[in-house]
Order: structure tokens, then C-alpha cells, then sequence
């Protein structure tokens, strides 16, 4: 197997790992939450390798994932002050923790190859030197091993827990009402976030991690109608993202993390303009066709006011009636040929009257049977 197999692999197997959790952290709109734990795990595989001395120990995954849980704790400790909102306690406790890692690696850490820029960065184009050997067979990547595991509780949580998750994050008070304690939920997310985030940083760094945990996620929400296609969604954008972005680094000869990053923000921006449910376009579009049905219901509603009366040639004169409306003679005239093709007004002598059609339409209107 060569070296750019190993990667995509490996990188597919993040991908998946990652994008599962960030469905609910974005759901619960804790992405910023997210942002934090990717850096703050680092301090507890400091303070786990000061023990242990030894970088391969489980206990650094351990102590990452206990940092993970402080994070959080201490975030939501703050926020119940009432003090501070909660993205202001995340931002307070996400550098004090990152600071202190950095810190205690400057200070006493030196002499490890532990460097805080491929933390950040990461760089993926190693990992298949790292192997994993059982008895004397190379077993392939040792990032492939452990990606995969962790993918595969990741997988197991979100299909066993799918009920109890799903209730706990849209009604925890109702989730509560039926015994499925949505703290301990919201605990057992957060761990697994830290177990993804700690596995996976040392291979892909802690930017892809955020990307390919919030973005497909983020991405999935704009056109997703139920939690389950959100995950799926989710699962295959942040799958065709690491692909196609890792392929386009191997051609640029760039780094791949940034290259599967600026992926996912390309999908984030296309979806975004042009989704049919919630895009930029389909709003421009909404908004315009509401501009243009209040148009056409005012200006009938005027001629049916003061239709047969005394002021009807200046209220409905076809020269004066958008001054009393305070139209543009332009969008007056976009609206009178809507309402002509639709055989609802007629012009009578310069003046807009409304045709059988638009008399019946008008009392049929709930606003004149309220004046009634």
C-alpha cells in the first residue's frame, strides 16, 4: 500500500470520526466549544507525559480527554455565574489552558519532539511513517489503528444513544422527564469530542480537527430536515472534502490540511449562497417575491377603496396613483401588468378599475371581512 493510500485513509477515517460529534455540537451550539478542546487536550497530555514520561502511554489520551471535561466544566461553572455569557467563559478558559500547555512545553518540554505549530498545523504527510509493529508485521499506520477506533465508538455512540441524544439536546428538561439524564449525555459527548480531538490532532492538527468537525456538520444543517440526515450529510460532505482536498494537495504540492480546510469553506460558502432552503439566493428571491405580492395586494386593495367614488380619478388616475401610493412609476408599472395578465385590472378612461375577477377576489380577502 503506498504512502498517499495510507493518507487517505487515514484522513477518511478522521473525517467520519469528527463529523459525528460536531452534528451535535453544532446542533446544541457549542462549536465554539469545540474550538476550545481542540487546544486545551494538549495540556493534559503535558501534564500526563510528566508522569508517564513516555509519549506513546494510553494515559496521555486519558488525561487529554479529562482536559476536555475541564474545559467544559469550568466554561459552564462561569457561565451559571450569570456573570459572563457563554461564549465569553469559553473564550476566558480556552487560552488560560492552551497558554499553560504552551508554557510547560517551553519551559520544561524542549527536549521533545512536541512542537506547538504541527499541534495547530498538524501535518498527515507523516503518519504513515509512525507504524504500528505486532511480532515483527507491519501492521500499517499507527494513526490508521487508532482514528479508526475511535471512528468506530463514535459510530456505536451515535447509533445506540441516538434516541437519548437527540431528546437531550432539543428538551433536556423532557429528556430529564423520562430518566435519560441529559448531563451525563452532555458529559459523554464532551468526552468522546476530547477522545476524537486527541486521537486525531496528532496527525491532522488541531484546524483540520475544528474544520472537519464543525464545517460539514454546519454544512449538513442548511439542507438536512431531520437529525439522522444530518449525520449522513455530514458524514459524506466532510468524507468527499478530506478526499478531494487531500488529491488537490498531492497535485498542488501543498499542505494538506489547509487544502481539505479551504475545501469544506468552499462547500460552507456554496451551500450558503445557493441552498434552495435557506441560501442567500433563495431569500433574495423569497423577499423579492413578497415585495412584489404586498405590491400587488395594495394596489388593489387602493382601487377596490375608491373604486365608484368622487376621488377615484385622482386616487386611481393611472398618472397619479403612485404618488398617493408613493410608488416609482417604474415598480407601479411592473405591478399594474401583473394584475392585467391575471385579468384582476382594467384601464377605463386613465382610470384603474378592478375587473369582475379582482371585485370577487377582494371580498374574498380576510382583511375586508375583518372590516366587515
Amino acid at each position: 500500500m503506498s504512502a498517499q493510500t495510507e493518507i487517505l485513509l487515514i484522513i477518511t477515517v478522521v473525517s467520519v470520526a469528527c463529523s459525528i460529534p460536531g452534528v451535535f455540537l453544532v446542533l446544541r451550539r457549542m462549536s465554539m466549544t469545540a474550538d476550545a478542546i481542540t487546544h486545551t487536550v494538549l495540556l493534559g497530555i503535558v501534564v500526563a507525559f510528566f508522569f508517564t514520561k513516555d509519549l506513546t502511554s494510553p494515559l496521555l489520551v486519558l488525561g487529554a480527554a479529562a482536559t476536555g471535561i475541564l474545559t467544559v466544566w469550568l466554561s459552564e461553572l462561569l457561565c451559571r455565574t450569570r456573570l459572563f455569557a457563554e461564549d465569553a467563559s469559553v473564550g476566558i478558559i480556552f487560552p488560560l489552558l492552551f497558554s499553560l500547555a504552551v508554557i510547560l512545553i517551553t519551559l520544561y518540554g524542549s527536549h521533545l519532539h512536541l512542537d506547538t505549530d504541527t499541534v495547530l498545523l498538524g501535518e498527515i504527510a507523516f503518519a504513515p511513517f509512525d507504524r504500528l509493529t505486532l511480532n515483527g508485521f507491519d501492521a500499517g499506520p499507527a494513526a490508521l489503528w487508532s482514528t479508526s477506533f475511535i471512528c468506530l465508538l463514535n459510530l456505536l455512540m451515535a447509533s445506540c444513544l441516538s434516541k437519548e441524544l437527540k431528546l437531550s439536546t432539543f428538551d433536556p428538561l423532557l429528556a430529564s422527564f423520562y430518566g435519560f439524564r441529559p448531563h451525563l449525555l452532555h458529559y459523554l459527548l464532551m468526552t468522546s469530542v476530547s477522545l476524537t480531538v486527541v486521537v486525531a490532532f496528532q496527525a491532522v492538527g488541531a484546524i483540520l480537527v475544528i474544520a472537519l468537525m464543525i464545517g460539514p456538520a454546519a454544512v449538513a444543517y442548511l439542507f438536512a430536515k431531520s437529525v439522522t440526515k444530518m449525520i449522513l450529510g455530514a458524514v459524506l460532505i466532510a468524507v468527499s472534502a478530506a478526499v478531494s482536498g487531500t488529491q488537490a494537495a498531492f497535485f498542488l504540492n501543498t499542505s494538506i490540511a489547509g487544502m481539505v480546510a479551504s475545501v469544506i469553506g468552499f462547500i460552507f460558502t456554496v451551500t450558503l449562497i445557493a441552498s434552495p432552503q435557506v441560501g442567500i439566493i433563495s431569500k433574495i428571491r423569497y423577499r423579492k417575491h413578497l415585495h412584489i405580492r404586498y405590491g400587488e395586494e395594495t394596489l388593489l386593495f387602493h382601487v377596490f377603496t375608491h373604486q365608484n367614488t368622487p376621488c377615484a380619478p385622482a386616487e386611481n388616475g393611472t398618472g397619479t396613483i403612485h404618488e398617493h401610493l408613493h410608488w416609482s412609476p417604474s415598480f407601479l408599472k411592473k405591478i399594474t401588468r401583473r394584475l392585467m395578465k391575471q385579468d384582476l385590472l382594467v384601464v377605463e378612461n386613465g382610470i384603474y378599475k378592478l375587473s369582475h375577477k379582482g371585485i370577487e377576489r377582494m371580498k374574498d380577502t380576510k382583511l375586508l371581512k375583518s372590516l366587515d
